[in-house]
């Protein structure tokens, strides 16, 4: 939590510093622009429209990107600890790579693409469970 309390104050020193600037100053439009596009695509703020939404960024809206959050609020796990369990054991991946450190920020693009592995075994539970397991993935 204290690395995240660091960068969130960072942030908002940044912010607050590109808000001194003159209105009319093209370096802090673009400043801005690329501030708010990074906070989004990280998933920091909701929309790119207004500076002030990074001045909300704390520790917490770090730790709402955590894998095992997201892990949970897309209903792949009902609890935290669970989650964190889950990514331990080498069960999840995002994209091609099996992701075992629950600390892993999740950006926005990636969220789409956290799912469980090849060879999990809780996937094939839940697949189970679902009615929704392959006849060819039986056989392995």
């Amino acid at each position: 939590m204290g690395l995240y309390n660091k960068l969130s104050r960072q942030i908002r020193d940044l912010v607050r510093k590109i808000k001194e600037l003159d209105v009319k100053d093209p370096f802090r439009t673009e400043a801005t622009s690329q501030v708010l596009e990074k906070l989004h695509c990280m998933g920091l703020v909701p929309t790119k429209q207004n500076l002030a939404l990074a001045d909300d960024v704390n520790a917490s809206s770090f730790c709402r990107r955590r894998l095992p959050v997201v892990m949970v609020r897309s209903h792949m796990a009902e609890t935290l600890k669970a989650a964190t369990t889950f990514i331990e054991q080498g069960h999840i991946r995002v994209g091609p790579e099996v992701v075992s450190d629950p600390a892993f920020l999740v950006t926005r693009q990636m969220e789409d693409f956290v799912t469980w592995t090849d060879t999990s075994a809780i996937k094939k539970h839940v697949l189970d469970y679902n009615d929704m397991r392959d006849d060819f993935d039986m056989l392995a």
